[in-house]
């Protein structure tokens, strides 16, 4: 989706009136992994593909990172 920023900036309790947009992008295959939905290192390898064709939607950056890493980060900062 695009523009929601301007519909509803952060910090805003109410939306404003506006057309929000979104972008389709191409079909991602991964039949090539059939039959190894629990395996984790082919889970993490799917991940990775979307997020990069996300990234590549949204022109934005992509931080190879979970969450969980950045908030066990945060909470070790004196």
């Amino acid at each position: 989706m695009v523009d929601t920023d301007t519909i509803m900036p952060i910090g805003t309790r109410m939306p404003r009136i506006g057309r929000v947009g979104v972008v389709i992008g191409e079909p991602l295959d991964f039949s090539r992994f059939a039959g190894l939905e629990g395996d984790r290192y082919v889970l993490r390898s799917v991940t990775d593909e979307i997020m990069v064709a996300l990234q590549r939607l949204g022109e934005q950056y992509y931080e190879d990172l979970y969450a969980s890493s950045v908030k066990e980060r945060l909470a070790a900062r004196p």
